[in-house]
């Protein structure tokens, strides 16, 4: 099999096993606050999460970091319009989450040059950097 059709196989078994874990993950959150009248949702924090499992999991779980170079410059797009969007209700006024969405798009940023120099184990360190910030945000999100 050549190297495209691995990547994009990965890629494939990579956005199942995200899709099934985010599913799992909101129905349990879902559950959880079934008793509120609706929930509200974030589309820019989805996008960014799309994303994020693209670029992450095949380095996760087998340490290819070349998904995560082709999607580095998307990862700064989807970062700097998740922070540029106006917030959700639930997070009117908020400065620690401005500070963090402000936070990703200059660590977006920062891992999308680190991936190009082709420094593998800066490359991961950088991805990992976004991924736990992306998913402090996250759970900030969740857990309100």
């Amino acid at each position: 099999m050549n190297v495209k059709k691995q990547i994009n196989l990965w890629l494939v078994l990579g956005v199942v096993a995200v899709s099934m874990c985010c599913t799992s993950k909101k129905e349990n959150h879902d559950e959880q606050h079934s008793s509120s009248a609706s929930h509200e949702e974030w589309k820019e924090m989805d996008a960014f999460h799309m994303m994020m499992a693209e670029a992450f999991h095949p380095f996760k779980d087998s340490s290819n970091l070349e998904p995560a170079r082709v999607y580095a410059d998307s990862l700064v797009s989807a970062a700097e319009q998740w922070a540029d969007a106006p917030l959700p209700e639930k997070f009117k006024g908020d400065d620690e989450i401005k500070f963090k969405l402000n936070q990703l798009k200059v660590d977006a940023s920062t891992f999308a040059s680190v991936s190009k120099k082709g420094d593998d184990k800066s490359t991961g360190q950088s991805l990992t950097k976004l991924h736990d910030l992306f998913h402090e945000i996250q759970e900030s999100w969740y857990s309100q």
